[in-house]
């Protein structure tokens, strides 16, 4: 089925680039430029005390049209951070690649042929999207250098890919291809957020070079998203075939002066998903909203040292439930409740065959809309394992806004969250758009 998609979609936008390029016949005129600037600050109170964070990024963007069916976006960060230059706290490989950094954002042609539209080039697909986690949003790679203490919109890495999408009536059709994929940002061993495989980091434990494919079809990346409205409810469903944007760490024990060592190498591999969405308006300020996810061949660590690599392919079943109620536009609230069910399952895997949580956002604008607090709360029902993100939000004006919040992790050293619960921070941001 893979080399079907494959071959399939490749010929597809084959042809659509083929007609796109036909299409050009004006020069290009720019309709608008936007950007901001914003200034990220966070202290780390827990474990030991540091400075973690002041983040300097200018976004600049720009769009125009080529003709009536072609249009463009160009858009870019540059960041600097000067805790990485000044600060003695992290290794040399953190600050290097935390210091500074350039990212090419959403950057595309759109080609409008009825009901077809087609878009090549650097852009964000999101198939999903729940409060707090990501379930089906598949496609997206993710900046995990702030675990998901971030915005969503700054965690997504754009892909470069080609995607078509039909329009008929209620139903609507999209396929990707993506000839090389962009990977997740787990940053350096010794960042604030590195997901350090079971026993490290410790003394006796090495963290090598992370491999990325970067070799024909295991950098390639394809799949088919359909959906139809039926009576109210937004129901869609997806093939997507990659390699794992999140990195597995395959183990070695090695000997060295009569010392055992232990060596994890960050890798890829090819995994397939089927997913399903469904969203319903229930009424009165209430909105349904669910995500399943089917995954198969993605590696999982165990504890055995038996095991050559430490890692065991498992399919699983993901699932999450969400209900949103908004009483009017200056509030709102959202709970959720979502599993992992793990197929075949290891006895010396470190999750439970069945993993459990819950989430409640809560929001409410103040003074005129211009004061937003808000509260996020994620739980496992496993285990006492945690997250809870308070913040407030000033809306200065519709241009300037400033931010004040505190992360805080709990749990056991192997939990979700506990694994960070020493990278507890209180924060600020302002942020500028024009």
């Amino acid at each position: 089925m893979k080399d079907h998609v494959m071959n399939i979609a490749g010929g597809m936008f084959g042809l659509a680039l083929v007609g796109a390029s036909a299409a050009v016949h004006a020069e290009a005129q720019v309709t608008g430029t936007s950007g901001f600037f914003s200034s990220e600050a966070a202290h780390t109170y827990s474990g030991e005390d540091h400075w973690s964070k002041f983040r300097n990024t200018l976004g600049l963007s720009a769009d125009g049209v080529l003709n009536d069916s072609l249009s463009w976006k160009a858009s870019t960060w540059l960041r600097y951070d000067p805790v990485y230059d000044n600060s003695s706290y992290y290794p040399h490989d953190v600050r290097a690649d935390q210091r500074h950094e350039f990212q090419l954002r959403e950057t595309y042609l759109d080609w409008s042929a009825g009901s077809w539209d087609f878009r090549f080039g650097r852009q964000q697909i999101v198939w999903g999207e729940m409060v707090g986690l990501f379930f089906a949003d598949v496609v997206s790679a993710r900046d995990m250098r702030e675990f998901v203490m971030a915005d969503f919109d700054q965690i997504r890495i754009p892909q470069w890919a080609a995607r078509a999408e039909y329009f008929e009536d209620d139903f609507h059709a999209e396929a990707i291809f993506i000839p090389f994929q962009n990977y997740d940002e787990i940053g350096k061993p010794g960042a604030d957020f590195y997901p350090y495989p079971p026993g490290c980091p410790a003394a006796n434990c090495r963290i090598l070079n992370e491999r990325k494919p970067r070799d024909g079809n295991d950098d390639m990346a394809a799949g088919l998203r359909l959906g139809y409205l039926i009576d109210g409810w937004d129901v869609a469903g997806f093939y997507y075939r990659s390699t794992d944007t999140s990195p597995s760490f395959e183990r070695s024990i090695i000997m060295q002066d009569g010392v055992p060592f232990i060596e994890y190498k960050p890798d890829h591999n090819r995994i397939q998903q089927w997913g399903l969405t469904v969203g319903k308006d229930l009424g009165e300020g209430m909105v349904f909203k669910s995500e399943a996810i089917y995954t198969q061949g993605r590696r999982y660590d165990v504890l055995r040292f038996s095991d050559a690599d430490g890692l065991v392919r498992k399919d699983t079943f993901d699932y999450v439930l969400g209900l949103e109620y908004s009483g009017d536009a200056s509030s709102r609230v959202n709970v959720q409740f979502f599993q992992r069910i793990y197929d075949d399952y290891d006895e010396d895997m470190i999750p439970d065959r069945v993993e459990s949580g819950a989430s409640l956002y809560l929001t409410r604008k103040f003074w005129g809309d211009r004061l937003e607090p808000e509260v996020t709360f994620i739980r496992s029902t496993n285990r006492d394992d945690w997250a809870l993100r308070p913040r407030l939000t000033w809306h200065v004006n519709q241009d300037v806004q400033a931010i004040v919040g505190v992360d805080v992790m709990h749990g056991p050293p192997d939990g979700l969250f506990g694994r960070f619960t020493n990278d507890d921070r209180v924060y600020g941001e302002v942020r500028v758009n024009f």
